[in-house]
């Protein structure tokens, strides 16, 4: 009897510059980027677990990343290597796979929604032909049989009031602004929380890039200002001596969000804290002891006029301070936006699955 055999997977046998790269892209993230300060973690790394053996050592691997375009010599600085392109790159899509390659594969589509039109990808629903319907849609099977049964199979002819076609989703395209706060409360504590915003935004970056081309992701970090940064930026991404300006940072996202033709239009806000400032006749105004009903108010201005123009925000807190909550619940409620309170380690998933989520409906 004929069958399948089904084995245990085994993951393919890396190469040891394979094995090293993959550690080392996670510490380009860490070190924002910096050749000199990963490499001496990696070679800390090699001592204590013995990464390398008498065959391949550090030394191979710095060579081989530059035989293969993943450094080049920083000359303008007097010596050195610094990452390229092509390592930003790898970065971008070692994050997609991480937190991306952990969703449920049954997510399909490309922005679908719940209306059926013209569209990219063919669903299994029928319908009947339509003046000006494509020819490559017709269903021939369920045609044939229509046949038949209207016309016998004696004298078997086929009419158009026979064929019917494939429907087809209706796609959208969705312009989506990314905010990352970069303020010093990212880094209080002991607790690294932009890092793992950084491979978020990264891996949200290459998603796009790659599986939803016709889309758009501005990317922007608040402190006590906001302004926009590109892609090719986020390895090097680092927080300042800042306060929480979330005003600015709104302000901008509509601002940019505002050059968009797409109809349908999102902000995602990563934040671990309540707003602490605003800028007033080239002022900051500042208030780091509790939260400043002042700032609160124009916040909740803000969320508001994102709502009457229909651009709903997603803020992802990464934080558990009950006032914190409490904020986040009225600036939620005032944009009738969504709003989730997660740990570090979740962050990426609950991203990417509200990301997906809106793909399938108009938001």
């Amino acid at each position: 009897m004929l069958g399948f055999r089904f084995s245990d997977y085994k993951k393919p046998d890396q190469t040891p510059f394979e094995a090293l790269f993959d550690i080392f892209k996670q510490l380009l993230t860490y070190t924002n980027g910096d050749f000199d300060e990963a490499i001496s973690w990696l070679t800390e790394l090699d001592k204590e677990y013995q990464l390398t053996d008498k065959s391949y050592g550090i030394g191979d691997f710095i060579n081989e990343l530059k035989e293969k375009g993943y450094i080049k010599e920083d000359q303008p600085q007097g010596g050195g290597f610094i990452i390229t392109a092509k390592t930003e790159q790898a970065i971008r899509q070692q994050a997609l796979e991480k937190i991306f390659g952990k969703l449920k594969r049954s997510r399909q589509g490309n922005h679908a929604t719940r209306f059926t039109g013209n569209g990219d990808e063919i669903t299994p629903d029928t319908r009947p032909f339509q003046f000006g319907d494509d020819i490559g849609q017709i269903s021939m099977l369920d045609s044939f049989r229509n046949a038949q049964i209207n016309n016998g199979i004696g004298d078997f002819r086929m009419t158009e009031d026979d064929l019917e076609v494939y429907e087809k989703e209706h796609k959208t395209q969705t312009s989506t602004v990314l905010m990352i706060d970069i303020s010093h409360s990212m880094i209080l504590y002991g607790e690294d929380r932009i890092t793992p915003a950084k491979n978020v935004a990264m891996a949200l970056a290459e998603l796009i890039r790659t599986r939803y081309p016709k889309d758009t992701l501005d990317i922007l970090v608040f402190g006590d200002d906001a302004w926009e940064i590109e892609v090719k930026d986020l390895p090097y991404l680092q927080v300042g001596p800042y306060h929480t300006n979330t005003v600015a940072g709104l302000e901008l996202a509509m601002d940019l969000l505002r050059r968009r033709k797409n109809a349908n239009k999102q902000i995602f806000m990563i934040t671990d804290g309540k707003p602490t400032c605003i800028k007033e006749n080239g002022n900051y105004y500042k208030n780091s002891f509790g939260l400043d009903r002042k700032i609160f108010i124009k916040c909740l201005e803000l969320a508001q006029s994102c709502r009457r123009l229909k651009i709903p925000i997603t803020t992802f807190m990464v934080a558990t301070d009950p006032y914190l909550q409490e904020f986040v619940h009225d600036f939620t409620e005032a944009n009738n936006g969504k709003a989730y309170y997660t740990s570090l380690k979740g962050l990426g998933e609950f991203i990417f699955e509200d990301f997906e989520r809106n793909k399938k409906r108009r938001v």
